[in-house]
């Protein structure tokens, strides 16, 4: 049952929320909300891995690998606090249980596209699995902490300048209001607004709207990333992607033809332009991704969910092309925010791919955003706790009109609508390439 008063409260669970929740004090009353199952999150989808600083002589390579692949639109100094630490939060990651793959007795590293070097760590084709299932874990045995599936955030309260709870909408139950010190989103992405996308299809900007209604400052919504490489199916629903980590293994991208086209291992947005380029070009839904050069045995233990899929769907992941198409995959942009992840509001702050920080700039280097999620999560809670004592319970909220909320799909339909015309205002080109319907 949910109370009507928590010290902290998360809407999402999420790597962002979930690190957050176990970054902050354990005397903290904290409420995590989502509006799905608890492990239906992206993070928990993310299959390549997670970058770390893999030793000093490592940083200027790794800082210009990230700059060269978001365009050099990135926040340096986000930056810099994301490579430097790095290896403290792959420390906390094993302390929680975390499992990544070792070579003997050392932690064995891949390399993605738009790396110079191997600096990521995986866990089978399922890191994002173990990492998220592995804090999911250790915030269900916190006593100071309520998790509350299906229960959705309606709205934000703020009162004087300042966020002070939230307004939930619970499976079943009336709607109610929920007060706080702070409120931290970590609600993910807005790929539920696309017709093709590797995200859940209940993630949809739901922070961004909130944002865009009470003029909280965002920051670049239209720097949206399009992944290159997702299983093509006409099964409705999420695509499955098809790791990054596969061409960094090898994988060619090949056209109708048989043709190599691309170097693989460029950054995203310069191989899912190339795909499209074929696409047209062959006037095909698709082109085709080849891993035969590996033995079928390496591919089944370095790929398992990835070999399982495509088999669901027909392929042969050790012998067939598969057929791959590009798909909405992952928001760079987001509610602005700070070095400690704090918005424009007072006490709300915005994690993972709900806010940004500017680090990953106009595109996003492969397997930095577990990181960057867990970086600026536990900033941010290390922040509030160091003033949450001085901050006053918020007054009791006072609302008249709650039935305003009653009819959900109204709602999510006036969602939709904001967040795409922001977007077009934005950059109308990129809308009508990847948001119209039409297109």
């Amino acid at each position: 049952m949910i109370e009507p008063y928590y010290d902290v409260v998360i809407v999402g669970t999420g790597a962002a929320g979930l690190f957050t929740g176990l970054s902050l004090p354990k005397h903290l009353r904290i409420l995590m909300i989502t509006k799905d199952d608890v492990e239906n999150s992206d993070s928990y989808l993310a299959q390549g891995g997670i970058c770390v600083l893999r030793s000093d002589e490592d940083y200027d390579s790794y800082f210009e690998d990230t700059l060269r692949a978001g365009h050099y639109e990135n926040n340096r100094e986000a930056v810099r606090i994301m490579i430097q630490e790095s290896p403290d939060i792959i420390r906390r990651l094993i302390s929680f249980g975390v499992e990544f793959e070792h070579r003997g007795d050392e932690l064995a590293y891949t390399k993605e596209g738009a790396h110079s070097v191997c600096r990521i760590l995986y866990h089978k084709d399922v890191t994002g699995q173990e990492i998220t299932g592995k804090l999911i874990s250790c915030a269900r045995k916190r006593s100071n902490i309520t998790i509350a599936p299906h229960t959705a955030m309606a709205d934000l309260i703020l009162q004087e300048g300042r966020c002070t709870g939230v307004i939930v909408r619970q499976e079943g139950k009336a709607i109610t209001t929920v007060s706080s010190k702070a409120v931290f989103l970590a609600t993910g992405g807005l790929g539920g607004l696309f017709a093709n996308s590797t995200n859940f299809r209940h993630i949809t900007g739901d922070s961004l709207a909130l944002a865009l209604r009470h003029n909280i400052e965002l920051e670049n919504i239209h720097y949206i990333q399009i992944h290159p490489t997702t299983l093509y199916s006409h099964r409705e629903g999420r695509r499955f992607l098809i790791s990054e980590s596969v061409r960094g293994e090898g994988a060619v991208l090949l056209n109708p033809a048989g043709q190599r086209f691309v170097d693989e291992l460029k950054p995203r947005d310069v191989v899912t332009e190339a795909i499209r380029r074929e696409m047209d070009k062959f006037h095909s839904p698709y082109v085709y991704l080849s891993l035969a050069h590996m033995p079928k045995e390496q591919i089944i233990h370095r790929f398992p969910n990835i070999y399982e899929r495509c088999l669901e769907e027909g392929y042969d992941l050790s012998k067939d092309r598969i057929p791959i198409t590009p798909a909405q995959h992952y928001l760079m942009g987001g509610i602005r925010t700070d070095s400690f992840a704090r918005t424009s509001c007072g006490h709300l702050f915005a994690v993972g791919e709900a806010g940004c920080n500017g680090v990953h700039g106009a595109n996003r280097l492969a397997s930095n955003s577990l990181l960057e999620s867990l970086v600026f999560a536990r900033r941010g809670a290390a922040y509030l706790a160091s003033c949450i004592d001085s901050i006053p319970h918020p007054p009791a909220p006072v609302f008249t009109g709650l039935t305003a909320y009653a009819d959900p799909e109204a709602r999510r339909r006036e969602d939709r609508e904001l967040i795409l015309n922001e977007i077009k205002r934005r950059d109308e080109q990129f809308y009508d390439k990847w948001c119209n319907d039409e297109n």
